[in-house]
């Protein structure tokens, strides 16, 4: 393909890469009108680890904004060739699942559920049906499998030629042979890239250049947690019971994926523990090159393989293929713009899915990049959900081996990752390890999920080991004083003389309040869509301390710092780890609070704020819960919480943990960021409006008034399980009258009701009224529930002892 030599002085955006997301990215910047867009690569499109992709499709994924990026890609790659007279190699013979065990299967269901509820065509086949459509598979373990008829394939090498070939009928311009040496900012934006070939001034880079993109951003200090590891398939010589095209046949199980190639088998796998490998090490001249065969790390794949298909035991091998490929410490990609440098987008890390995502990906790239935003939300996606230590070569090296082992493992309620742990203990570590806490990370954190934990919980969709002993932390919360940690909460300074309009133009709800209470609002986008939900404790005329979720601390700094003009006398300081926070909650916490010496906190009203001293250390308290239970989030310094933590629990406080306090949430129908809450969702859907001030001007205020006109109202509700044995666990349709009417975003067993409970969105909330009955499709079983419009658990006033 003809390459344009001349560098231009100037491109609205520079696209730096040419796998398939570049090349992506590319044609839907010149679709969208920015013809001037402009693609570097070092060496030649695809030379890097696009070429070699096994480039399978498939649709289904976690969320239905991630699971339409692929469908948007299925329908691309099929419409690319009568755009661009380029064929793409797509071919479209389904995918089948197959399930060797009863969780698998029940793994299975959960998926067809999802995709029904997603619009992805899904049904369970028996044993026999799958045998019929993959005749050369050893069924004889099988227990089920699940068909997807519109999945598919295709030629990477092709695909990336269609694209470019669309791109440049709109005018971008490709320039292979061209390294980038340096990426120039000002001010802590873009503002152009140094090459090998000379320099471009431009407005945005979409830096998409794979397993060297932790590299590549470390030009401009800008962190991207995606590292290097092995992948390998099996090629064989043409096999004989193999005619034209199949469906993949994936055997997770065995670790597993299969289809026919050119009249053989390729055989890929995801094995239990890859290989991590140096991106300095495979050097920046990998072009079109493979790493060295392993045939000693393969052979436990070889064995799963042969008894998959017998039909292995006498075929000719052509080749163990084995490339390099990216992955993050999430097992998700990144897609959107850095924290630390303005104008520079990611579209990378992406864990083996590029090519199924690509096409959707690049689209969603290209929209952020012109409007600042993805055209639906794809928090999961994030680059800003990692925090600084998993940039670490140390955290990565140990953590994107199990990432790639766990590509295909099953999703278990409160599976944890083994590797890269302890790397952000809370200032109460050490009293949690003494409560013998079993520990779940969150934003690099380690947080107790439940105490008193005996041996390592067997996972299990089914009622969890730690069931009975999260009822017991319930019930201290519930009848006497409970002491559940926050302090991974994000906590964010904002100072100066023009910290309350600064605030009041950023924040829905009205900033300006007196000092000593705290303010609940949400931080919203032009298009009216959450951002950040936070509480904010206005602490002097110029001071407010803002208490963000775990994992939103970096996105919601470059948020304000984003937002701030240059004539605002502000200042944003990150001030998370200065603090700790205990939440003392139950009905004994007044009592224990005035035994402490700390009877102040007990004439707070609601949203009030205070100061005391505990253990002769001084505390700011709110009075709020986050469980239904009346007390208060206490703020000390984090140096001083084990001590204030000791003279609660010689008073009889003892420890909750956050699977309880999440039982407690959803009972009381409080809402979570990337639960209820996310960026496609605004404060009238999600029942918030009483956060909003309609009497002042703030971001996105237009569009929510657009939504108030039009209607829009509370779409969550609370949905009490008929059956106790069921287990929901959220994400799953919501049904009735035989119609998918909305999905479970929370799920939990409700221990003060005593039965399953799950919060839920439902899309037409006018017909889903006080009482009415409907079901909640659990892995293909559907369990009858009654609604409430309101919180399931509601007691009425504070349930305080003050002696």
């Amino acid at each position: 393909m003809p390459t344009t030599k001349s560098l231009p002085s100037h491109a609205s955006v520079v696209v730096i890469g040419g796998g398939v997301m570049g090349c992506s990215t590319l044609y839907h910047l010149a679709k969208d009108g920015v013809t001037d867009a402009i693609l570097l690569e070092r060496n030649q499109l695809t030379s890097g680890t696009t070429w070699h992709s096994a480039a399978q499709v498939r649709a289904l994924r976690s969320t239905k904004n991630l699971t339409d990026l692929i469908s948007y890609s299925v329908d691309l790659y099929a419409s690319l060739e009568e755009e661009t007279g380029q064929q793409t190699g797509w071919i479209s013979k389904g995918s089948l699942s197959i399930a060797t065990s009863q969780d698998r299967m029940t793994h299975i269901r959960r998926q067809e559920a999802l995709a029904h509820m997603f619009g992805v065509r899904a049904e369970t086949v028996s044993r026999d049906e799958a045998k019929e459509r993959w005749p050369l598979m050893n069924a004889d373990d099988v227990v089920g499998a699940v068909w997807s008829p519109d999945d598919g394939r295709v030629s990477p090498s092709d695909l990336c030629a269609a694209l470019v070939k669309g791109a440049k009928k709109r005018g971008a311009k490709i320039f292979e042979n061209t390294g980038v040496t340096g990426i120039l900012t000002k001010d802590g934006k873009v503002i152009g890239v140094e090459t090998d070939q000379g320099v471009v001034n431009c407005d945005a880079i979409a830096l998409c250049t794979g397993l060297w993109s932790r590299e590549a951003a470390s030009m401009v200090q800008s962190e991207v947690p995606a590292w290097a590891c092995e992948h390998f398939y099996l090629l064989t010589k043409p096999i004989e019971g193999i005619s034209g095209n199949m469906p993949t046949l994936s055997d997770h199980d065995g670790h597993l994926y299969i289809r026919d190639d050119s009249g053989g088998l390729l055989v890929g796998c995801f094995e239990p523990m890859g290989k991590a490998i140096d991106p300095e090490i495979i050097g920046k001249d990998f072009a079109f090159q493979l790493l060295g065969e392993d045939w000693d790390h393969f052979e436990p794949m070889m064995l799963n393989a042969l008894h998959r298909l017998p039909a292995l035991e006498t075929a000719e091998v052509k080749m163990l293929l084995n490339g390099p490929e990216s992955f993050t410490p999430d097992g998700s990609f990144m897609l959107g713009e850095t924290a630390e440098t303005k104008g520079l987008y990611l579209g990378c890390g992406m864990n083996s899915v590029g090519v199924a995502t690509g096409g959707g990906a690049g689209r969603a790239l290209a929209h952020c990049i012109q409007h600042g935003h993805t055209q639906v939300d794809l928090h999961e996606a994030d680059p800003k959900r990692f925090p600084a230590e998993f940039n670490s070569v140390k955290a990565l090296t140990e953590r994107v081996p199990e990432i790639l082992g766990k590509h295909y493992e099953i999703t278990y309620p409160g599976r944890q990752w083994d590797t890269a742990r302890n790397l952000k203990p809370t200032p109460l570590d050490t009293r949690w390890k003494e409560a013998n806490a079993h520990f779940g990370q969150f934003y690099a954190w380690e947080r107790p999920l439940y105490f008193d934990k005996a041996s390592e919980p067997k996972m299990t969709f089914g009622k969890p080991d730690w069931f009975d002993q999260v009822g017991k932390e319930v019930r201290v919360a519930h009848e006497g004083a409970a002491i559940f940690d926050q302090s991974t909460f994000g906590k964010i300074e904002v100072k100066g003389d023009d910290a309350c309009s600064f605030l009041n133009r950023i924040c829905a709800n009205q900033m300006d309040r007196k000092p000593g209470r705290a303010i609940y609002t949400s931080i919203l986008n032009e298009l009216g869509g959450i951002e950040s939900d936070l509480t904010a404790l206005r602490i002097a005329d110029d001071h407010y301390r803002l208490f963000v979720g775990t994992t939103a601390i970096k996105r919601d700094l470059a948020w304000l710092n984003n937002h701030k003009n240059a004539d605002e006398s502000v200042e944003i300081i990150d001030s998370t780890s200065q603090y700790a926070v205990l939440g003392l909650m139950g009905p004994d916490a007044s009592k224990i609070a005035k035994e402490l010496g700390a009877d102040a906190l007990n004439e707070l009203k609601y949203f009030g704020v205070g100061e005391a001293h505990i253990a002769g250390c001084h505390v700011r308290a709110v009075r709020l819960s986050y469980v239904g239970e009346a007390g208060w989030e206490i703020t000390c310094k984090a140096q001083n919480a084990t001590k204030i933590y000791d003279a609660m629990v010689a008073l009889g406080a003892k420890p909750a943990g956050l699977f309880a306090q999440s039982s407690m949430r959803i009972e009381k129908k409080f809402l979570a960021y990337g639960h209820e809450l996310d960026t496609d969702v605004s404060p009238l859907d999600a029942g918030l409006g009483f956060a909003v001030d309609w009497n002042k001007d703030f971001i996105g205020k237009a569009a929510l008034e657009k939504k108030k006109v039009a209607g829009a109202s509370s779409r969550i509700v609370s949905i009490i399980l008929d059956d106790n044995n069921a287990v929901p666990l959220g994400n799953e349709p919501v049904v009735m009258n035989g119609k998918i009417i909305g999905k479970t975003t929370s799920a939990a067993f409700g221990y003060r009701i005593n039965a399953p409970i799950a919060l839920a969105d439902i899309e037409d909330p006018l017909g889903c009224v006080e009482g009415c009955s409907l079901d909640v499709n659990i892995a293909g079983t559907l369990f009858s529930g009654t609604v409430k419009l309101g919180p399931a658990f509601d007691p009425k006033g504070e349930r305080m002892r003050t002696s």
